[in-house]
């Protein structure tokens, strides 16, 4: 099937009409709150209100968990197979002036219960080769460098991937590739550099080896290896759910690295790839840290906040791939979800979390959306012992706000993760620690 044939096959099962073409974006702040009375993350579905940790721990997280899981994002398989990893090469290498360990990795997944399938998750990883002990990995959501480029389609491909120059994507060779108009973005090194001069490792993940991204492919990749070639069915997991489990499984790679510290393991994403940063470090405990770029609609934005890029837009045959068949149901009626998206924030905590976003050129990523989002979950954090943003009110543009465990910035820029990346690593510093300076 083609992805606009899928598309009306889960909305005929859902019995509403599909929406075929993109929606039309309100930039308008006077127009972008029509439904301001957000689920609470902290009263439970019987009315209680959740007053200390264990409450949440033991029945608040889990129904929220469960509204994204059935309605929003799919269920992620209990039951998914073994990976095997393979180091394919070990090189040793440069980026700038550090001296590096590159390794290439492919996890093999075993696919014996249905060979029609074949799933081989690509990544790299890299080191500093002068680190004295395990050292903190962030791991990067990418296509780009691994014989893809940015994929196309949706909010995301306003994006120019992983930047660090006007109009420029880096590969992890250090070619850069023209991607369209001239982006003029902050000078400075890239942040493979400000990464390796903490002493801290970084690893690519090819996202398009775990799944491709449109839905046409949902039945190759894991989504379609797990359902043997089947379409999915209509809370089974989309796109996001599925890259955030090929970063678990890249994780559980690093579990067995001795170079690498496990308990330090980082998540870094920008547009699309920042929706799955998003619900990677929700599902997964052990990601310790995430820095979540631009990341929109079906990522740390509120779906009720009517600016930008609407919910409606990731209903559509370019994205509706990224979430659940359920999701659907809810195309112009934003108000039905029982859940949004300060609930995915809060099932972060409490680890700390980085949100950012841009100024005009970035508008329809909507800034105001997710900082509202992360003000909104600023309570489960306080719960957890932890703080938040410390603020209610959107500071100006270029203000970092990295003072507690929860932090957001909207730097004055495009859609591109470099404004950000120094703050990041700033931010991060606080949590991570090595021997390998």
């Amino acid at each position: 099937m083609t992805s606009e044939d899928d598309l009306k096959r889960l909305c005929a099962l859902l019995h509403v009409e599909p929406l075929l073409k993109r929606p039309a974006y309100n930039y308008d702040e006077v127009k972008a709150n029509p439904f301001p009375d957000l689920p609470d993350p902290l009263t439970l579905k019987s009315g209680q209100k959740v007053t200390d940790a264990q409450t949440w721990w033991d029945k608040r997280r889990p129904e929220i968990l469960e509204d994204f899981s059935r309605e929003v994002y799919g269920r992620t398989p209990t039951d998914t197979p073994k990976v095997t990893w393979e180091v394919t090469s070990t090189t040793p290498g440069t980026m700038g002036a550090y001296a590096t360990l590159v390794r290439q990795l492919v996890g093999h997944v075993d696919n014996s219960a249905y060979p029609q399938v074949t799933v081989n998750i690509q990544a790299t990883l890299t080191t500093p080769a002068n680190a004295t002990g395990p050292v903190p990995v962030i791991i990067q959501f990418s296509s780009v460098g691994f014989g893809f480029g940015p994929p196309r389609g949706g909010a995301g491909a306003r994006g120019r991937g992983p930047t660090t120059r006007a109009g420029a994507a880096t590969q992890p060779t250090g070619r850069a590739v023209a991607r369209g108009p001239a982006m003029v973005l902050p000078p400075g090194p890239p942040w493979q550099q400000l990464v390796l001069a903490k002493g801290w490792g970084y690893a690519l993940l090819n996202t398009s080896s775990v799944q491709a991204d449109n839905g046409a492919g949902l039945t190759s990749g894991i989504i379609g290896l797990m359902n043997k070639g089947q379409p999915r069915k209509l809370d089974d997991w989309g796109v996001l759910s599925a890259w955030s489990w090929g970063a678990s499984r890249l994780l559980d790679y690093l579990e067995t690295d001795p170079k690498v510290n496990a308990k330090q393991v980082g998540l870094e994403g920008h547009s699309r790839w920042g929706k799955a940063t998003v619900v990677a470090m929700a599902l997964d405990q052990r990601f310790a840290i995430a820095y979540v770029s631009s990341s929109g609609e079906g990522g740390a934005r509120l779906h009720r906040h009517n600016y930008g890029e609407p919910l409606d837009a990731v209903t559509i045959p370019e994205e509706y791939h990224w979430m659940a068949g359920n999701f659907l149901k809810y195309t112009h009626h934003w108000n039905d979800l029982p859940v949004d998206s300060h609930e995915l924030i809060a099932m972060c905590a409490p680890r700390p979390v980085l949100i950012t976003g841009g100024t005009f050129q970035d508008r329809g990523a909507d800034a105001e959306g997710m900082f509202q989002a992360a003000v909104a979950a600023g309570p489960v954090y306080k719960l957890l012992g932890k703080k938040d943003l410390g603020v209610t009110v959107m500071p100006a543009p270029d203000t970092a706000l990295i003072d507690g465990d929860l932090a957001f910035r909207q730097h004055d820029g495009g859609h591109s993760d470099a404004y950000d990346w120094p703050t990041f690593v700033q931010f991060a510093s606080r949590y991570l620690t090595t021997t390998a300076h």
